[in-house]
């Protein structure tokens, strides 16, 4: 009797492992792999360039008396100086600062420069973040005209892509990049499994 209980743990023991390598190598995993094509930044790196370029503006002889404040709020900087020339000036120092930092221009969205108080000047850039509406549907639409075998679906303001092939992701990832200097923003890709 005793013998056949341990035999008995033994068959049990050999069941669960099967179960467990079952399910570890693809019986109940999902047969398919995906990605998200997002469009964002890294905020650190924006204060980091803004405080770079703040930096080289006071130190600069035609700037450094332009009294110019860079104030970053959610997702919006506002510059202010004391004339549209050397507004036009701290937005290159700005925008080599941000290169420099490995931040997309494509972030960027310069409003017009305004007058302010104070006989002042006033310019709001717009960080841009997400894929809007329109953006993500002509997404959708160029995916599934060339990967057919890839199912897009657009998620808030970025797209999931999933497939059953890995090989099929990566020539997508590939055509979009391709893509991307005809796009209002930047791409990447992020959450590859």
């Amino acid at each position: 009797m005793r013998a056949n209980l341990v035999y008995g743990t033994k068959t049990k023991h050999a069941y669960h492992h099967y179960v467990l390598r079952f399910a570890f190598y693809g019986g109940f995993m999902p047969d398919t792999s995906s990605f998200d094509v997002v469009s964002d930044f890294d905020r650190q790196e924006i204060v980091n360039a803004l405080d770079q370029a703040l930096r080289e503006v006071r130190t600069r002889y035609d700037l450094k008396d332009s009294k110019t404040e860079m104030d970053l709020e959610g997702n919006k900087i506002t510059i202010t100086s004391d004339s549209e020339y050397h507004l036009t000036a701290i937005k290159d120092i700005l925008q080599s600062k941000a290169i420099k930092r490995g931040l997309s221009l494509k972030v960027f969205k310069f409003g017009k420069i305004e007058p302010a108080a104070n006989v002042r000047y006033r310019q709001v850039v717009d960080l841009q973040k997400g894929l809007n509406e329109d953006l993500a549907k002509s997404l959708v639409k160029e995916i599934k005209a060339n990967f057919p075998k890839v199912q897009p679906q657009i998620q808030g303001d970025a797209l999931r892509i999933t497939s059953k092939s890995k090989d099929d992701l990566q020539k997508v990832i590939q055509h979009l990049r391709g893509k991307e200097d005809d796009l209002p923003v930047a791409l990447q890709f992020t959450n590859y499994r």
